[in-house]
């Protein structure tokens, strides 16, 4: 496959966000570039399979163990010949911020136990979206391209979500992350409004989560529908109105895969 012609500096900005080292701000931008520029979108397809086919054809080896013996000795370092209670404390103690740092992230895990009420399911949903904005990052992948997001899913939930594009609606699709409701994964998307977000996440449907109408929580708003055997949990800080109008959209929608 013969390299498509464009500008080197954008090019490079593909290998960039396809190795996953660029800002969320630059790869939105990327992933816009390669939506609108067929030889950027070429280019990411011609990585891709060099990807692969070094994936698949170069298994990664790992070092010997020796080489760690040798590099301890080099150094002066020697490991320890048995676990003190002081270690056993400073690893808990570890443990503790590994998990901060989760609960910070844009990922969060909801568990959410099968006898709750469908307003603790609410305030959950809700806390999440927040702990969402507070993150760096409101989303695990950045996108704005459908195409891009739903098969991000494949492979971390049992289904994917039905993504749709709202662009023209002033609903621009910013990307998606995984949540986890009741031990189970699922997809959020988020879109946005103006400089309000939107979380959509779809949770399969169950009857002890019914949830009647809009409601609003902490300020937030949520609109809850249920379709195909899955609901749709809408949270935002926009207006009611247009918190509707987007759900509304999103349902009737054939813009979608």
């Amino acid at each position: 496959m013969s390299r498509p012609k464009s500008d080197d500096s954008s090019v490079l900005l593909v290998h960039a966000y396809l190795d996953g080292e660029l800002d969320p701000a630059n790869a939105l931008s990327v992933a816009q570039q390669m939506g609108q520029e067929p030889a950027l979108a070429a280019e990411a397809e011609r990585v891709k399979e060099l990807q692969k086919l070094i994936h698949d054809r170069l298994p990664r080896e790992e070092a010997p163990p020796a080489l760690r013996a040798r590099i301890e000795s080099s150094i002066g370092a020697t490991r320890p010949r048995a676990t003190s209670s002081w270690t056993q404390s400073w690893r808990a103690l570890a443990a503790s911020v590994v998990l901060a740092a989760a609960v910070g992230s844009g990922a969060t895990w909801l568990v959410v136990d099968s006898q709750q009420q469908p307003t603790q399911v609410a305030e959950l949903l809700v806390s999440d979206h927040i702990r969402a904005l507070m993150a760096p990052e409101p989303v695990d992948v950045v996108s704005s391209d459908r195409h891009t997001v739903k098969p991000w899913f494949n492979g971390r939930i049992p289904n994917s979500p039905r993504v749709v594009d709202l662009a023209k609606d002033d609903f621009s699709l910013i990307g998606g992350r995984v949540d986890v409701v009741g031990r189970t994964p699922v997809s959020t998307l988020v879109y946005r409004r103006a400089k309000h977000l939107i979380s959509l996440t779809a949770v399969p449907a169950d009857s002890k989560s019914a949830f009647s109408g809009p409601a609003s929580i902490d300020g937030y708003n949520i609109v809850r529908w249920t379709e195909n055997g899955v609901s749709y949990w809408a949270i935002s800080d926009l207006e009611t109105k247009e918190l509707e109008m987007f759900a509304q959209l999103f349902r009737t929608s054939r813009n979608e895969l």
